[in-house]
């Protein structure tokens, strides 16, 4: 029989960036453990418009755990208590009955609120924006084997592409530093032949890029415990060891023009 839980929320209600922000508590009453997170908001905003009053305003989109927009911060923790778990692939029998829940933004300088638990996220895109392009050559398809790519490089570049750009490595960092998210999506472009040509380029302005809106890492090694997809802090140091071999390389370059 499914159990039905009677919760607490304390969910943070922000006009927009320039307003202070404040928690306000609303009873989530005969709650269905099956539902998702998000299905319990929905609930929520349900009787909140029921009764005239403004909804809480919320990312989603493919509510399958691999568009990353459904990022809150559950209990002081990105995505919730549940490991390898997006918040829309949380279900509420990891709570208890009478349990209190306290649901904020992501709390990051990078990430700007822009209305209670939405947040701005798109210096992520600055960063990608600036990794440029991988060379394919055009006109007529080529075979499927005239690129060899080593299979461990391509299992490789397939972890790191699992990336969602949730940005849950920021919000569970202390110093707000995006080096997990940012050298996963170096490492699936540079670990496969066809990103070759702009690798060491691609490292120094995406790393640059990073560093003018994030905080530098110290290695507490959080970003992989809230990460849903439990990326490895390994392409971090893939990450630190191209960019010094860029520094070198892109210097030399400048050096011979």
């Amino acid at each position: 029989m499914t159990q039905e839980l009677n919760l607490t929320l304390q969910v943070w209600r922000q006009e927009g960036a320039s307003d202070p922000g404040h928690f306000e508590t609303y009873a989530a009453n005969g709650i269905s453990e099956d539902m998702s997170f998000l299905e319990m908001l929905d609930i929520i905003n349900e009787d909140l418009i029921e009764n005239d009053q403004i909804p809480i305003e919320f990312d989603h989109d493919c509510r399958e755990g691999i568009c990353g927009t459904c990022s809150l911060m559950i209990n002081g923790q990105a995505h919730g208590q549940e490991k390898a778990t997006t918040t829309c692939q949380l279900h509420m029998r990891k709570f208890n009955d009478g349990d209190t829940i306290v649901v904020e933004p992501f709390r990051a300088r990078a990430f700007p609120v822009v209305k209670d638990l939405v947040v701005d996220r798109s210096s992520f895109d600055r960063i990608i924006e600036s990794g440029g392009y991988i060379s394919v050559n055009t006109g007529a398809a080529s075979d499927a084997n005239l690129t060899p790519v080593p299979k461990e490089a391509a299992d490789t570049s397939f972890d790191a592409a699992a990336c969602i750009g949730c940005g849950a490595c920021v919000a569970a960092c202390p110093n707000s530093a995006a080096q997990l998210f940012t050298s996963a999506k170096l490492a699936h472009l540079n670990l496969i032949p066809q990103g070759q040509s702009q690798r060491f380029e691609r490292t120094e302005t995406m790393v640059d890029t990073m560093e003018t809106f994030f905080g530098s890492c110290t290695n507490h090694g959080e970003c992989h415990e809230a990460c849903p997809k439990e990326i490895s802090l390994d392409f971090i140091a893939f990450m630190n060891r191209d960019y010094v071999k860029a520094k070198m390389k892109n210097r030399k370059l400048a050096g011979q023009s």
